[in-house]
């Protein structure tokens, strides 16, 4: 990939590749300078550079969260940070180093980024403001209703005896970890030293767009349709089955899944993908997959239901053999649902590419 230099007919707006002409290009290559900062003698291999700095932000914030929910007997404390700490996380590696440690001002911070490290800044702020928003919202309808001050999933954890004198080390602090890792991604591009290449790959960035935005509408109807769910006659004898969740058991986590896949694939479709930074989306789809998503709500779902709906306990089991937990069957293809999600990352993707040509 080499530069457009000089005018030409379009405007600078190009790009070659080997042995070709100028091609047309909304955005031409560019180079994103990252300057060393504090770079000491034994600041290197990629712990020093990458995974230190993310967990020196998430380790404090996961002690806070535990004396909060220590003090308040709340295990969800952990859950209000889930989707903040990234948020944070990114803004601070981004923006807020460059203020605090090379004295710009935001703006001037803000205009240092390329157009891939600003997508990525509003994807991990869309998803994290989104999500904290449906955990916080949540709580708070549940504590008016007088349905407890925690998570249900948690309750039956909490009467282990001495639990919260071990949950530090055993929940808090290796969530903290998995969050380190799950936010390379959107953290680790701003801490490469030196000037940093960005190329332009319009198929696999729209295809990241694309995924993100289709993940992203697949948790919003997810979240949407299952609060309506609950609120009716039928959330007493029978499981979810609506809308997005005739797709699979648990659209909102798959949703998820996707959000997080897109942003290594954007870096890759931008020529900056580490390899350590593809751990993100692995980790985040191990997380959900087996630990703290769809295999501890499952677990959860069937003590409740069985003691307390035979009924909706029978449909919870029939639904786990006509349904897959996370990827969707072939069959789904005939799914009006599925469709709608797909469109909506078409339509993501192609908004995003029009309004890169336009400014």
């Amino acid at each position: 990939m080499s530069y457009p230099t000089g005018s030409n007919q379009y405007n600078g707006k190009g790009y070659t590749t080997s042995g070709s002409a100028l091609h047309p290009s909304p955005v031409p290559p560019t180079i994103s300078y990252h300057a060393p900062v504090r770079r000491e003698l034994l600041d290197i291999g990629i712990f020093k550079d990458t995974i230190l700095p993310s967990l020196q932000l998430h380790a404090p914030l996961a002690i806070v969260a535990y004396g909060v929910g220590r003090a308040t007997n709340s295990v969800e404390a952990k859950d209000w940070l889930w989707p903040i700490a990234p948020v944070l996380n990114g803004w601070w590696s981004a923006i807020g180093r460059k203020v605090y440690q090379r004295g710009l001002t935001s703006s001037q911070a803000f205009g240092t980024l390329s157009r891939p490290e600003r997508l990525l800044l509003t994807g991990v702020t869309l998803w994290g403001g989104r999500l904290f928003y449906r955990i916080a919202s949540r709580s708070i309808k549940r504590r008016r209703q007088g349905k407890g001050t925690d998570d249900p999933r948690y309750e039956i954890e909490k009467l282990e005896e001495g639990y919260w004198n071990k949950a530090l080390l055993t929940l808090f602090l290796p969530e903290a970890l998995i969050q380190t890792i799950i936010s390379l991604p959107v953290t680790a591009p701003f801490h490469h030293q030196g000037a940093v290449l960005t190329g332009y790959h319009p198929a696999l960035q729209a295809l990241a767009v694309g995924l993100f935005c289709a993940g992203f509408t697949l948790e919003v109807l997810a979240d949407t349709q299952l609060e309506k769910f609950k609120d009716s006659a039928r959330d007493s004898t029978s499981v979810c089955k609506e809308g997005v969740w005739s797709l699979v058991r648990h659209p909102n986590y798959l949703g998820d899944a996707l959000v997080h896949l897109s942003f290594p694939l954007l870096l890759y479709g931008s020529d900056m993908l580490a390899p350590v930074e593809v751990l993100g989306g692995i980790a985040n789809y191990l997380f959900l997959r087996y630990v703290g998503g769809d295999k501890q709500t499952e677990r959860h779902q069937a003590r409740r239901y069985s003691e307390s709906s035979p009924e909706k306990f029978a449909d919870f089991q029939r639904r786990k053999e006509t349904h897959n937990s996370f990827w969707p069957k072939a069959d789904v293809l005939t799914n009006q649902w599925l469709w709608v999600v797909v469109g909506a990352g078409v339509a993501g993707a192609v908004v995003e590419q029009v309004f890169q040509y336009i400014f």
